[in-house]
């Protein structure tokens, strides 16, 4: 079934979350945080798509974009894949770091891009990891508060500061104020994998093999057999679905 286009924002604004295969985790030292917020950047400036807003968290990511004159699939392809590129040499592995498409919403007035960049900045709060936005490292919550000292263009904090207020050190009052408010704020989520049923799963298994039996699996060579276990878990069966359906080793499906 072919995938629908995504929707078009007239703002040309979206929030988007991107997430590790099979809920994985993608970042695992500071050093893969700073790496991925350096691509980030990077991408960004030859991109025409302007950062506003992110935070890292240990298995997806929130971005805040605003397409100025650049695509966001686009972006996100490049950023996902350079920074995959370099996970997999790190970690000596191979296979996807992501899952196949990132999610995004169209951000398309001023009382919900506020709403949307506090969502971004409470995530670490909400997750239990620290008890202030400010606190956390890998959001653009500090650079926000600092924006009054800070020259920097990354992320482009102009925007929404503007949309607060004219003068910047009210504008950031303002922001924290706002962000410190108590709220029921509901937004674009890092949903959890719906669970699959054991029929559903097997039909899934079958539609991937394309008429060839199952246990084909077992006789495969290892970089065919990887490919299809990734697309399995890409489609959101569990490893140990896959065990049962395969009759693979979970060690086997675990690594690949």
């Amino acid at each position: 079934m072919p995938r629908k286009p995504r929707k078009k924002s007239e703002t040309g604004i979206y929030h988007v979350i991107v997430r590790g295969i099979g809920q994985q985790d993608i970042f695992h030292e500071e050093d893969d945080f700073q790496r991925y917020l350096d691509t980030t950047k990077k991408v960004s400036l030859e991109s025409g798509v302007s950062v506003l807003g992110y935070c890292l968290m240990t298995n997806h990511v929130h971005l805040l974009l605003r397409d100025d004159y650049g695509d966001i699939s686009v972006f996100m392809k490049r950023l996902g894949i350079s920074y995959a590129y370099w996970y997999n040499w790190k970690y000596e592995r191979i296979g996807h770091v992501f899952q196949d498409r990132f999610k995004s919403e169209c951000v398309e007035d001023d009382a919900y891009l506020l709403t949307v960049i506090r969502y971004i900045h409470e995530n670490p709060v909400k997750a239990s990891i620290i008890s202030k936005p400010e606190e956390y490292k890998w959001s653009s919550c500090t650079p926000y508060y600092n924006a009054d000292r800070n020259t920097a263009t990354f992320p482009d904090t102009s925007l929404i500061l503007r949309i607060v207020h004219n003068d910047k050190k009210k504008a950031i009052e303002g922001l924290k104020k706002f962000t410190e408010e108590g709220n029921e704020d509901h937004c674009l989520d890092c949903d959890k994998t719906k669970r699959i049923s054991e029929s559903e799963a097997y039909e899934i298994t079958k539609g991937i093999m394309k008429g060839k039996p199952v246990t084909a699996l077992q006789k495969m060579d290892q970089d065919a057999r990887n490919k299809i276990l990734s697309r399995l878990r890409n489609d959101g069966l569990s490893l140990r679905q896959i065990c049962r359906i395969t009759g693979l080793p979970f060690h086997i499906v675990r690594k690949a």
